[in-house]
Order: C-alpha cells, then sequence, then structure tokens
C-alpha cells in the first residue's frame, strides 16, 4: 500500500470521522424519541447534519492535534440530550439508548468494509477510484470498531457506563453515579499510562478481524 502523509491522512480520515460522530450521536436521540423523549428530536439533534453535532474543540480541533502529535485520534461531540423522567422504563431504556450509538457504529464498520471490497474489485485498472474507496473504507472501519469499542468502556459518562448503570442493582448504580464527576479524568489517567490500549486495542483488532475489508484495514493500521 502507498504511504501518506499527514495531509492525506487528514483527508482520508475526514469523512469517516465526520459520518461516525454524526451517525453516532444522532442514533441516541432517535433511540431516545422511539422509547418516549423527544427533546432531541425537538431539538434537531436527530440528524446527519454533522453541524448539530459537531463541537468545535471536541471534534475538529482536538482530534486533528492530537493525530498530529502523537498519531492517535481523541476527540468528542456535543452529547445528545436525554430526559430521564420521559422514558417510557428510564433504567432499561437509557441502556438502549445508549447502546443505539455504538450499534449504528458497527452498522457503519460494515458499511466501510464493503467500501473497502468495491474498492478492491475494482482493482489497478482504475487506481485513481479505487485507491481513495480503499483508504477511506479502512479508515472507515477502524474509527468506527475503536468508537465501539471505546464507548461500550463501562465508565460514566460512556455508553458502557450507562448500560452498566441499568444493570446494577439500584444502591450500586446510585454509587456508580457519583463517579461520573471524574470519568473523563479517569480515561485520561487510563489513556495516559497505556492501560486504556492495552484492553481496547486487542478488542478493536479482533472486531475487525471478523469485518469485510479486514485485511487491509490490518496492513494499514497494526502492521
Amino acid at each position: 500500500m502507498q504511504t501518506l502523509n499527514h495531509i492525506q491522512w487528514l483527508a482520508v480520515l475526514a469523512l469517516p470521522v465526520l459520518f461516525a460522530i454524526t451517525v453516532h450521536e444522532a442514533a441516541h436521540g432517535w433511540m431516545a424519541s422511539r422509547l418516549g423523549d423527544r427533546t432531541a428530536l425537538m431539538l434537531g439533534r436527530v440528524t446527519f447534519n454533522p453541524l448539530r453535532h459537531v463541537d468545535l474543540v471536541g471534534t475538529l480541533l482536538v482530534p486533528a492535534v492530537t493525530f498530529v502529535l502523537v498519531g492517535f485520534l481523541f476527540g468528542w461531540a456535543k452529547p445528545v440530550p436525554v430526559v430521564y423522567r420521559n422514558l417510557h422504563r428510564p433504567r432499561r431504556d437509557m441502556a438502549l439508548v445508549a447502546l443505539a450509538g455504538p450499534g449504528a457504529n458497527l452498522l457503519m464498520a460494515l458499511g466501510w468494509g464493503a467500501v473497502i471490497e468495491i474498492g478492491l474489485w475494482l482493482g489497478p485498472e482504475t487506481a485513481w477510484a479505487a485507491l481513495p474507496l480503499v483508504y477511506m473504507g479502512a479508515a472507515g472501519v477502524l474509527i468506527n470498531v475503536f468508537l465501539m469499542v471505546l464507548n461500550l468502556f463501562p465508565l460514566l459518562p460512556l455508553d458502557g457506563g450507562r448500560v452498566l448503570n441499568a444493570l446494577l442493582p439500584l444502591p450500586l448504580a446510585l454509587w456508580f453515579a457519583r463517579l461520573e464527576p471524574f470519568g473523563l479524568i479517569i480515561l485520561l489517567a487510563l489513556l495516559v499510562t497505556g492501560v486504556l490500549g492495552a484492553i481496547l486495542l486487542p478488542l478493536v483488532a479482533g472486531t475487525i478481524a471478523l469485518l469485510p475489508g479486514a485485511g487491509v484495514v490490518m496492513e494499514l493500521f497494526f502492521v
């Protein structure tokens, strides 16, 4: 595979990143509206328009800086508002709302895997079209699987923390919820110490291995 510089990689990553974040957040709002809370729908957050979900610092500046400096994408989008009391069965429904985001990322990873296969099918005769599809598809698979696995980490305010909170007995859930204000600090500490990577990377690689185009993704990002 042809080696890309940072500017080329940013061009390849831009569309997959925007889609991954936008659809993830829209899925939260869509599921909440299906379960009784129309807050996100009324605020225009159930949309594929990335401008509704983009946080200028967390979605654009921080990922660009971290990618250029350390080769690692890290960032966030504007959280989708969910009013707990509006849900039909609040504890169960919060878990379903949380799972909708990673579920959307899994579907997108499958879609980007199909894009890789289309690029490979086109072959070197049409490299002008095939190579962008392969590179963008590989980036899309990696980004969406990474977002899915990261968001399923059982720590509030991540989606996995919401699911765990719904599954715990109420006294334990109340105690666990008190950790939420410190969740980002804990996450950053795990990231800096390498613990987070040691936990997530095998899960990311194992998930990618099950998807279309896995060989290309592994060659580009894991070899």
